[in-house]
């Protein structure tokens, strides 16, 4: 007698792969068994719902630097706003979120190529990259901070990291985009302006070495940087009164009703002195975040591991104490910064942005070797590493 075949016998299970099979394989899958790279992915979903987030605040001092511009002379903060005036004589407010995310996505876009260049991107330099891209205090800040003019610092010296720099046009380009930054604020010159000098003085003056023709121009460029800064400090405040300001700023609005958008208009009129007392006024409810800065940058131990073994790594001890000195000395300008302006979270983030950035220019310089990466498989970077993922954003004035 012959037996009839069973349903789901053995001659179907060797046609049908089972759940269990499949589901095996795609565990075995390397791409999915390497937690870098589900890193690289929440990192993404994480700066979308920060996005989202931005989108349904008030753009209150964003919005507001799109109205100012040349129209009463020479001012403080208000190179974006007129270079936005040649192009509509109204401004919507959905226009801080399209210009502040086309500079997001260019700054993202010519860093990924930044980092290619130096690191390489594979699965080797993925944590490294984890770590600096995906850093609550990088681009899901800037993304936080969407409209101020912070990123505008960043793309410049990251193109003055990607560009050559054989010839002294290299210090003018320099110079040229410095002289952007502080039009478009002053405080630039603390801000991103001493990291451009880093840049500019190890790509071009320990590359190239000394020249009459290069120090002269160094030593004009920076003359110029410096008036221009003084010039925009002290002689940049609103000639008119402020009622009339405000009038000629809601006149620029493509819904004039909005007035509240116009409360930070005071700031083309408040000196020195005020913004310092402001600050100093803040510092007993703002010092309360250090703890968390400080918390934060422990949590990129693994970065900054590698920072110093590739400082280590280089082949001149004067290179290295140039490096020093020049950590340092950025160091300082965000030091005079906390001093004076009470935007706490964003300039701690810039400041970090800054040390990344330094860091590329550490890898450029001639190293003795190699210094060693982070490893993927080192457990400590990796729950580091997921914390910084999961960490959405640093803030404005206080972490979070």
């Amino acid at each position: 007698m012959t037996s009839k075949p069973s349903v789901g016998g053995e001659d179907e299970r060797h046609d049908v792969p089972s759940l269990h099979g499949v589901s095996a394989r795609i565990l075995r899958d390397p791409r999915l068994q390497n937690p870098w790279r589900l890193m690289l992915a929440v990192n993404i979903a994480v700066v979308t719902g920060v996005f989202i987030h931005k989108i349904l605040l008030q753009p209150y001092v964003p919005y507001i630097h799109l109205l100012v511009t040349y129209q009463f002379g020479f001012i403080k903060r208000a190179l974006i706003g007129a270079i936005v005036g040649l192009f509509t004589a109204k401004v919507p407010v959905w226009l801080v979120f399209a210009l502040g995310g086309t500079v997001w996505l260019v700054t993202l876009g010519l860093f990924v190529q930044l980092f290619r260049r130096t690191f390489g991107l594979d699965d080797k330099s993925l944590p490294l990259f984890i770590f600096i891209a995906g850093s609550p205090f990088f681009f899901k800040n800037f993304m936080h901070s969407l409209g101020h003019f912070d990123i505008y610092g960043c793309l410049l010296a990251i193109v003055l990291l990607l560009l050559p720099a054989r010839s002294v046009l290299f210090i003018v380009l320099a110079a040229l985009f410095s002289i952007i930054l502080i039009l478009i604020h002053h405080i630039h010159l603390l801000m991103y302006v001493p990291t451009i000098v880093v840049i500019v003085a190890a790509r071009h003056y320990l590359a190239h070495g000394l020249n009459r023709l290069s120090v002269a121009v160094g030593i004009l460029s920076a003359a110029c940087v410096v008036a221009l800064f003084f010039a925009a400090q002290f002689w940049g405040t609103m000639p008119i009164p402020e009622a009339d300001f405000v009038k000629y700023l809601q006149g620029r609005m493509a819904d004039p009703s909005r007035t509240n958008l116009l409360s930070f208009s005071y700031i083309w009129y408040q000196p020195l002195s005020k913004e310092i007392a402001d600050t100093w006024a803040r510092m007993p409810s703002n010092i309360l975040g250090v703890p968390v800065f400080a918390l934060l940058i422990w949590l990129h131990t693994p970065l900054w591991r590698y920072f110093a073994d590739s400082i280590r790594a280089l082949a001149s001890e004067t290179h290295r104490r140039l490096v020093v000195a020049a950590l340092i000395g950025v160091g300082l300008g965000y030091l005079v910064m906390f001093a004076i302006v009470f935007d706490y979270s964003r300039w701690m983030s810039n400041w970090v942005v800054c040390m990344f950035l330094i860091l590329h220019v550490v890898k450029m310089l001639p190293a003795a070797q190699v210094a060693p990466p982070i490893l993927a498989q080192d457990r400590k970077a990796g729950v580091f590493g997921w914390i910084v993922t999961l960490y959405p954003r640093v803030g404005i004035v206080r972490p979070f």
